[in-house]
């Protein structure tokens, strides 16, 4: 389809949203009080806006739920919650926590920071930020948090940073089941009510450690179909639209479309724990199957880079370090082997690569079957193993803004989000060492042999390197995007 085709198709196929956004807050809009944002988000909550799994960036892109540190641009450890740290030895570190009050109006004391840390520790599923890690923390003092870590953790500080490491008050935990971010949290904006997986509504923080936000209020929408998000934006329904698809980005005016470069990689993991790609030669067969060029410029019309590893370009260390991947199996004949590939149409892209690797295998001898679902119905099956193979758009820094962190949860043993169930003792071996690699030029070069022993066992298959299109209404300013995605809405967020 053309160019022009598939805009007129992509107007064509908009759905009706008038009305989508009322706001169920206070809509008053003067100068002192702000106006309402009304946001559009791709993913609906998949596990009741829990902080310790994949739900931990919608809280933290809303501007609710922070953590004891941050990312900087550079993508180091940058003060949030904790307004300093220090190393005392080792396994041990001090951190002094600034003057903060949580949502429900406690004061943010050491206790409470413990109290949080340790709730996250016991977590099942362990959040990603923990694979293979274990801490302790214990009140210092006034305004000290210390922690320990069973061994030497030397980038601790980056690894706090994670969404899934949010600090909510003790009422969050008090006695159910489940933890509860509701009014608990300590960002400028607080949940104050969620309708299911359609809706949320955040009103201002007015105690704000950070200064009083810009707007008072968030109004969300849950909207997993692309084409309807992007009208959402078009038609003024909405104020920001994340992950707008490629395929409208055209329907945009140019000061609306932000495309921003991201440590996003979209790949292709494939099963080694059961079914055919469990035999490392199809796994072979599959990966020399794929052109990753054709998506690229095909599929992501030029707003994406062809894989080149599990790290891309934004990650800018990276190429310059890589290592080619050794000790892979000899492609095998498919001979007609019947494979699943899954994948979500939260983000619109997907559907379509996994077509494009539907043909792809299919020429080369497999027999494909496609699995498209909503990402909250996809995820559990997915790390369960239930499907041969998954296309997956994977942030490789969000977890902990350390490179060797999604090493370690998505391609050890242990990690706890192994899609491809691998679990190799070599790939574990390299893993290990990098985790224990203190200085940061030898960490990123651990990260690159460890990403190249990945590579070697065909799990993972690296497609595209991604652009993230955000639709930016264009009487909203303070807008944050960042390559991380842990960032969408501010104090200075405003419209």
């Amino acid at each position: 389809m053309t160019r022009v085709r598939r805009i007129l198709a992509a107007l064509l196929l908009v759905p009706v949203l008038t009305g989508c956004f009322a706001s169920n807050g206070d809509s008053t809009d003067d100068a002192d009080a702000g106006s309402r944002l009304r946001v559009a988000l791709a993913f609906p909550p998949a596990e009741n806006l829990s902080p310790y799994g994949a739900d931990a960036t919608i809280l933290s892109r809303l501007g609710v739920t922070e953590s004891l540190t941050a990312l900087d641009a550079n993508g180091s450890a940058a003060p949030a919650l904790a307004a300093s740290w220090k190393r005392e030895n080792d396994r041990t570190w001090l951190f002094t926590l600034r003057e903060a009050t949580f949502q429900d109006g406690t004061d943010v004391s050491p206790s409470a920071v413990a109290e949080a840390l340790t709730h996250a520790t016991e977590a099942k599923p362990e959040p990603a930020a923990l694979s293979g890690v274990t801490l302790t923390a214990k009140a210092e003092g006034s305004t000290g948090v210390r922690i320990t870590t069973e061994v030497a953790d030397p980038v601790l500080p980056l690894r706090l940073s994670s969404p899934s490491l949010a600090v909510l008050s003790p009422k969050a935990y008090d006695g159910k089941d489940r933890v509860d971010p509701v009014g608990t949290a300590t960002g400028p904006f607080a949940l104050t009510k969620v309708t299911g997986s359609t809706a949320a509504t955040l009103d201002r923080f007015d105690d704000y450690w950070g200064g009083r936000a810009q707007a008072s209020g968030v109004d969300v929408k849950f909207i997993a179909d692309g084409t309807a998000r992007t009208s959402a934006l078009r038609t003024g329904e909405a104020d920001l639209a994340e992950a707008v698809p490629v395929a409208q980005a055209a329907t945009l005016d140019e000061d609306t479309r932000k495309a921003t470069a991201t440590t996003r990689t979209t790949s292709l993991q494939l099963n080694t724990g059961s079914g055919p790609f469990k035999d490392p030669k199809l796994r072979a067969a599959a990966r020399a199957a794929i052109d990753t060029s054709a998506l690229a410029d095909g599929v992501y019309e030029g707003y994406a880079d062809a894989g080149a590893g599990i790290y891309g370009p934004a990650v800018t260390w990276a190429e310059g370090k890589r290592t080619q991947p050794t000790g892979r199996a000899k492609a095998a004949a498919p001979g007609g082997a019947t494979v699943t590939i899954a994948t979500y149409d939260n983000r619109p892209e997907l559907p379509e690569v996994a077509q494009v690797l539907k043909q792809q295998l299919e020429k080369a001898g497999f027999k494909a079957e496609l699995e498209v679902r909503e990402y909250s119905r996809l995820e559990s099956n997915a790390l369960d193993g239930k499907f041969d193979a998954v296309v997956l758009a994977r942030n490789t820094l969000v977890d902990t803004g350390d490179p060797v962190a999604v090493l370690a949860s998505d391609y050890t043993c242990d990690g706890g989000f192994n899609i491809a169930q691998l679990c190799d003792k070599g790939v574990d071996a390299v893993v290990a060492k990098a985790e224990g690699t203190a200085d940061t030029d030898e960490r990123q070069d651990a990260a690159m042999a460890a990403e190249a022993a990945a590579l070697g066992t065909d799990a993972v298959v690296p497609l595209v390197h991604q652009q993230i299109i955000t639709g930016v209404g264009s009487s909203v300013s303070g807008a944050l995007l960042d390559p991380y995605e842990r960032t969408l809405v501010g104090t200075g967020t405003r419209r």
